[in-house]
This record gives structure tokens, C-alpha cells and sequence, in this order.
């Protein structure tokens, strides 16, 4: 799981937020194109020298996009934003489209041709095995760059530009949805079909003007998307989880079972790990939390990241896992890889979806039995979701302590029961007294993170386990936000997590190991100072 959207706001209002990375000009394409062979000079070609009218005042090309369509005007404008992959902020005019429909259509037709070309040109170079993916894609856009210059020299450098981004990305990349993914302040995107894509930004969903020019080629990305891990999407198994390059989470959909058209969902993950002290910044944790969170990591208490979809629990999880020492061997269990691990001595295992003949399944319940004879010192679940959890539970209770995971829930006593029905379906017909005994002895400490209403991500409570009372789990919360502070006038909780004054059970461990905390953080007035 992402908070990365509001690091970077955060650090945005600095004004200390990073520049933002400089496409290359056709200048420096055709510099790179006269160190690997001869080329004509770009005069003799028709391409425009580069203006200052053409380049906006952070040195980035300024394109126009059409209307609520992909097309690029034939004209650089000052200040707005948009190419087939770029979107229009919300200030943009909605109805100031640049152009008319005989120009735009002109521009799609020479899109088709340029695609069609560069196929050709490049031949069996596209598919070579010894070209990465940074070789690969600057041998396209020097293609490109001779190309978009023979067919289209007349045209502005900046719709030039843009002409050889569109086709590259469409040939090579994932199309209009590029150019978000290399935006920072993007942290997902949702696509509804062709004609729909939005995204998140600092907590918000917003509509971009991006799209899709069909379902034919939103279907291609689906398709390269998923063949780059080895699973296969189609009208026999129209749904699938994969993962991008980066460890950026897939999840698509495919008509039948999406009924307007192919619905495509990646979440995107920090190029950096966030680490505790970003999310100090964020807001999601304070100060006094991140010794306690240390302390129950080199513990090897048990924990459990509660929350809904989207609240933060892998970048919590993540977080966590910074905690545990160089020397211990790390075993993670995952449906698709997201986490990111930092120590050296890590065994990361994914699950597998059957092939096309329903066989060669690898399921997250095989993998956790199978990580027992890992030797691990620490075994990290990235969810559990269905009969694995009674097998991590059995873990947690036969020597591998310290052991880490999350659980889709509202709140801690929620996670309990949802552990409870996930051990039930592991379909070994236990008493639910057996089950519920499991889960107390098991978990140490719960912490419930939250996706609040103004978008943040907060740390809501953390709660510790005690034991069966009776037929029931019991447990006491230890911190708890402050809900009743209210919200500002912008709808930003004024309120923080607090201690509720009870001091766990579980510090007579930190005592017993000879870890330090300051049992101040539990008390009261601590919340004041």
C-alpha cells in the first residue's frame, strides 16, 4: 500500500518540492541519432529551431489538449497543459479547444502513420531480449524524431514533441497513462473504460482529460501490462492481479464481467520507501508513536495493520519492516509483490493463479507452510485474506514471534473477528472457541490506520491484546485519535492521536529484553506538553 502524494504536498508548500524531469527536445534527439550514425541537419529537414514561445517557464515544452480528446493542437499555448497522455488541470478552459476537428483528425491520422513506421523501421529490434527497456526506448524516439521531421516538419516543435511522446509511449509504454505514472503528485489511477481516467492526488480523486482513443487500446495495455508477469487476461479469465516495474499494484477487469468497457486500476508506489519520519510529516504518525512501533518490532511482538482499501497499510507495513534487524532472515508472502523490504537477508515469495488448463496454482496458504521450513526469523504476510490466516496464526504461536501482517478491517475489535472467520475458512472444522483462542494467544498488538474524510491517512488507534475472557478476545486500546477536536475551515481534522493513560502489558517484555521507552508516552499529560 500509498501516502506518497501527501509527502510531497507536504514538502510542496516548502517550496522545497523537486523540478519536475525535462523531456528531451528535438535538438538533443537528433544529437543522440548524429553519435550513432550520419543525419541530415534539422533545417534540411524542416524542423523549426526552438523558441522561447514554445517552452514554458520551467523549461518543459507547453502543449494544448482538444476538447475532452487526446489530440495536440498545432499550437504551443502559455500556461495549460495536455497532450494525448497529459491532463488538463482543473483550471483549464473546457471550452477553449485549440484547433478545428479537421486539424485534430489530421494529427491522429499522422499518429497511425508514425506507429505504423516506426514498426517498420525498428523490425526485430522491439522484441530483442538484449536492448533494456532506457535502450529500447531512445532507439524509438530517434526513429520518431526523423520520422514526425519528414512527415510533419512544418509543424511547431512543440507538436512535434508531443507527436513522438504520444507514439512512443502508445508503441512502448502504457499509452495516455505514461505521463501519469511519471507524475509524483499522482499516487493512482483509475481507468473506467476508454473514454474515463482519474486519478489520485493528495487524498482527492479528480477526472483528468486523458483517454484512450478506443477499447482496442486500452486492451493492449491491459494485455502488455499483465504479459510482463506472466499471467494472461481474457474472456476465460477476465479479471487478474499483476504488478508494473516499479512494484506499482495492477488490478484489471474485462468485459463481460466489466460491462462499459475494460476498467483498469493501478496503485503506485514511491520510488523511495517512505520511512517513519515521512510519515511524522504526512501527519499519519507522531513523534511518541514511532519508539513505541520500534520497540514492538525488536520486541518480536506480533502485529497487525488493520484499515480499509487505500488507508496506508502496506506503507505502514513497509514502514514497520525497517525495524527489523540486519541479522534476522526475512521470509514475505505476497499475492502481488508490493512491499519494500530494506534489509539485505530477505526471501520474497508471490503467489501464483492457475494457468490456462486450471492447474499449477500457488496459493498464498501453500507459501506460508512452505516458509516454515524456510528458517525465518520473521515471516511478513503482505494480507491475509482468506484460510492462510489460521496457518499464520499457528505460526505466530509455535516460535516464529515478531512476525508481521495486515487485515482489511474498521477497527481493532473488527480485525479480531475477520482473523477469526479467515481461520474458519481454512476449512479445518476447529471450534470457534479453538479459533478465537488462537487469535488472543497470537497477536500481540493491532494498529488501526485510517483514510479520513479530507483524504489523510492516519494512524486512528493502536490496541493491545490480552487474552481470552470467557468466550471472548479481550483487549485495550492504548492510543486513540482525538476525533473531537473538530475540523478547520479547510475540513482537515484538527485532532491527533493520544494516550488513553493505560500502560500495555506488553512494556514488561521491553524491560525483560533491556529495550529503552520512556513509559511517559502512555501517560495523560504526555498529550499536552
Amino acid at each position: 500500500m500509498s501516502l506518497s502524494d501527501r509527502l510531497d504536498a507536504a514538502r510542496a508548500r516548502r517550496g522545497d518540492a523537486p523540478r519536475p524531469a525535462q523531456r528531451p527536445t528535438l535538438v538533443d534527439l537528433a544529437e543522440t541519432e548524429s553519435r550513432d550514425e550520419p543525419a541530415a541537419p534539422l533545417s534540411s529537414r524542416g524542423v523549426p529551431s526552438v523558441g522561447v514561445s514554445s517552452v514554458g517557464e520551467d523549461d518543459t515544452p507547453r502543449f494544448v489538449a482538444v476538447g475532452r480528446d487526446d489530440r495536440v493542437s498545432s499550437s504551443p499555448t502559455e500556461g495549460t497543459e495536455g497532450t494525448e497522455g497529459a491532463e488538463g488541470t482543473e483550471g483549464a478552459d473546457a471550452g477553449g479547444s485549440v484547433g478545428d476537428a479537421t486539424a485534430s483528425d489530421g494529427l491522429d491520422g499522422l499518429r497511425e502513420q508514425a506507429s505504423e513506421e516506426l514498426a517498420e523501421r525498428m523490425g526485430n529490434r522491439l522484441t530483442d531480449a538484449s536492448l533494456d527497456d532506457a535502450q529500447l526506448l531512445t532507439l524509438a524516439r530517434r526513429e520518431l524524431a526523423g520520422i514526425i521531421a519528414e512527415r510533419a516538419g512544418h509543424l511547431p516543435e512543440a507538436t512535434q514533441l508531443a507527436l513522438i511522446d504520444d507514439v512512443a509511449d502508445e508503441a512502448l509504454g502504457l499509452g495516455p497513462l505514461q505521463k501519469l505514472l511519471d507524475d509524483d503528485t499522482v499516487s493512482e489511477i483509475m481507468v473506467n473504460g476508454a473514454g474515463h481516467i482519474y486519478v489520485e492526488r493528495a487524498g482527492r480523486i479528480q477526472r483528468t482529460r486523458s483517454v484512450f482513443r478506443s477499447e482496442e487500446r486500452l486492451r493492449r495495455v491491459i494485455e502488455r501490462i499483465v504479459s510482463r508477469v506472466g499471467r494472461r487476461i481474457d474472456e476465460s479469465s477476465p479479471l487478474v492481479d499483476a504488478r508494473l516495474p516499479d512494484g506499482s499494484r495492477v488490478n484489471a477487469i474485462i468485459p463481460p464481467l466489466a460491462v462499459g468497457g475494460s476498467a483498469l486500476t493501478i496503485r503506485k508506489f514511491a520510488a523511495r520507501p517512505l520511512r517513519a519520519a515521512d510519515l511524522v510529516e504526512l501527519g499519519t504518525l507522531s513523534e511518541q508513536l514511532v519508539p513505541l512501533l520500534y520497540a514492538c518490532v525488536q520486541a518480536r511482538l506480533n502485529v497487525i495493520v488493520s484499515g480499509g482499501t487505500g488507508s496506508g497499510k502496506t506503507t505502514l507495513l513497509n514502514v514497520l519492516s525497517s525495524f527489523i534487524p540486519a541479522d534476522d532472515r526475512v521470509v514475505t508472502i505476497e499475492d502481488a509483490v508490493e512491499l519494500q523490504l530494506q534489509q539485505e537477508h530477505v526471501v520474497r515469495l508471490e503467489s501464483r493463479p492457475a494457468n490456462i488448463e486450471g492447474r499449477g496454482e500457488v496459493t498464498i496458504r501453500d507459501l506460508v507452510r512452505n516458509a516454515l521450513r524456510m528458517r525465518p526469523d520473521r515471516i511478513v504476510v503482505g494480507e491475509v485474506r482468506g484460510g492462510e490466516a489460521l496457518d499464520m496464526l499457528q505460526a505466530m504461536n509455535t516460535g516464529h514471534d515478531g512476525s508481521l501482517s495486515t487485515v482489511h478491517a474498521n477497527s481493532p475489535r473488527d480485525a479480531i473477528s475477520r482473523l477469526e472467520t479467515l481461520s474458519l475458512m481454512a476449512g479445518m472444522d476447529l471450534p470457534l472457541r479453538a479459533v478465537r483462542e488462537q487469535v488472543a494467544s497470537a497477536v500481540d498488538v493491532i494498529i488501526q490506520i485510517t483514510r479520513l474524510r479530507d483524504g489523510t491517512r492516519r494512524v486512528t488507534s493502536i490496541s493491545e491484546v490480552l487474552g481470552m475472557e470467557g468466550e471472548t478476545p479481550t483487549m485495550q486500546d492504548i492510543f486513540e485519535f482525538d476525533f473531537a477536536a473538530g475540523v478547520d475551515a479547510e475540513g482537515r481534522f484538527r485532532g491527533s492521536i493520544k494516550p488513553t493513560g493505560i500502560r500495555p502489558r506488553f512494556t514488561d517484555r521491553f524491560d525483560d529484553l533491556g529495550i529503552a521507552l520512556d513509559l511517559g508516552i502512555f501517560h495523560l499529560e504526555e498529550a499536552g506538553r
